[in-house]
């Protein structure tokens, strides 16, 4: 080989992209096509020179982490504070032995013990406030004067039976209806202070009465059914809560210390019953009395039937 030998040249066909390569005398020819050598050799004795087209690597650029996004602190929901608890208010209901009654129309005036328009509209007024008697006719009869003593008694005024004027007046003020001690249940109440019986309808004072207990005093008397025996003791209505265990209905009947009408028997002997005499203050053996008419209108209306409480109180 000469020393003269041209230098290698080489001829891109830029128009294909391929690269013809001679070395010296060499059949050799290296083409590169879409990126790919391809070397052709005509002699046995063969010098590859390969050229590879440079590619320009491309490093990826650093990936910069997604910064970490951190949850914001939760903020917790104030405390509820619970609604206060309203207690509704205690409710007293109220007593059923209170109950209202309307001013009059115009004011009573004294009658004494007079019949009459004006004796009528006393008699629908104790009616009203509930002291028995037996109607507005106008007549002032026994149940009238029964009725205005049992009302002079209950508000401690003189007990004449009378209309003066001071109960002419206490009638036009009254404005509720009379009531015992007893508010509840159904029972016969019997007040030795008031010397006044009422009776009680489911807590209401219906009817009542003037009456007579014992008075108190000592007594030794011949027994009316037993020849030969006395009775004697001391005549006092006995205290406590009894009942009816023993009844009369007709007519008058021989007690051991007396005769007594249509009894009801609350205590041993003791009952309350009829009797003629029923005066303002106790004078009874024991017994409860009221009047003939008033005993009647018990049996008749079945206010006091069998086993009704009977509850007696007051001193002796």
């Amino acid at each position: 080989m000469r020393a003269a030998n041209r230098s290698s040249h080489g001829r891109r066909d830029s128009s294909r992209n391929r690269l013809i390569v001679v070395s010296g005398g060499l059949g050799v020819a290296t083409m590169l096509l879409g990126g790919t050598a391809i070397i052709a050799a005509s002699s046995p004795r063969m010098a590859t020179t390969t050229q590879i087209a440079s590619t320009t690597t491309t490093v990826a650029p650093t990936t910069t982490a997604a910064p970490t996004t951190v949850a914001p602190t939760t903020t917790l929901a104030p405390t509820t504070t619970a609604a206060p608890t309203t207690l509704a208010p205690t409710t007293t209901a109220p007593s059923p032995a209170i109950v209202p009654v309307a001013a009059p129309e115009y004011p009573f005036v004294a009658v004494g013990s007079s019949g009459g328009g004006e004796t009528a509209r006393i008699q629908q007024r104790l009616v009203d406030l509930g002291f028995w008697n037996s109607g507005a006719d106008g007549e002032y009869g026994l149940t009238t004067s029964q009725a205005v003593m049992a009302f002079q008694k209950y508000l401690g005024l003189e007990g004449s039976g009378y209309v003066n004027q001071e109960t002419a007046d206490a009638l036009t003020n009254a404005r509720f209806r009379a009531h015992g001690l007893a508010d509840a249940g159904t029972l016969v109440e019997i007040d030795k202070d008031k010397q006044l019986l009422f009776v009680v309808h489911n807590g209401r004072t219906m009817w009542i009465y003037n009456t007579s207990t014992g008075d108190g005093q000592p007594y030794e008397e011949v027994d009316q059914n037993t020849p030969g025996e006395v009775q004697s003791g001391v005549s006092i209505t006995r205290n406590g809560l009894h009942e009816v265990y023993r009844e009369r209905p007709v007519g008058w009947w021989e007690g051991d210390l007396g005769r007594i009408y249509r009894p009801k028997y609350f205590s041993g002997g003791q009952a309350v019953h009829g009797s003629n005499n029923v005066p303002n203050y106790p004078a009874s053996h024991g017994c409860v009395r009221v009047s003939i008419p008033a005993m009647d209108f018990i049996w008749e209306s079945n206010i006091m039937p069998m086993h009704i409480p009977v509850w007696v109180h007051g001193a002796n």
